[in-house]
């Protein structure tokens, strides 16, 4: 199946709830490892803050080729608003570097949560992806992840 076909049935169903969490998986173009590069990395946890009024980010994990990020819909569409995560880090990157890039690759994978689901425990699951991609043997000495529930 051509490639524009494939990424368009993705968007088939898909649909925007303010409100409902979300866990998105974005990937990068080519699966090249972007983020494994700590500053490219802080692009994307920039691009979060940025996102304030259009979702609010309750964990997210920055690993080198891919993001997870679990968050709740605020505003807006959730389509326009990974598409403005993508945006702000592929600008961002684009000036550390002082070139043009293509940082992601296109469309994204997004799961709604049932209300019913413990968010803590989805949180900890998604947080906990540098430990079982073997990239640390404890988070703490992982720099790119954050969750609400710290304190």
């Amino acid at each position: 199946m051509p490639r524009k076909a494939r990424t368009h049935r993705l968007r088939l169903g898909r649909f925007s709830e303010p409100g409902r969490v979300y866990l998105i998986t974005a990937v990068c173009a080519d699966r090249q490892a972007w983020f494994s590069q700590f500053d490219q990395g802080r692009c994307v946890v920039h691009a979060l803050r940025d996102l304030e009024g259009a979702a609010s980010t309750l964990c997210f994990v920055v690993m080198p080729d891919h993001v997870h990020w679990l968050m709740q819909l605020e505003g807006g569409d959730l389509s326009s608003t990974v598409q403005k995560l993508k945006s702000l880090t592929t600008r961002r990157i684009g000036r550390l570097r002082r070139c043009t890039c293509r940082v992601w690759q296109s469309g994204f994978h997004d799961r709604a949560l049932r209300r019913e689901e413990d968010l803590p425990s989805v949180a900890r699951y998604v947080v906990a992806n540098p430990l079982r991609a073997g990239l640390v043997h404890n988070l703490v000495d992982y720099p790119l992840w954050d969750a609400i529930w710290l304190e």
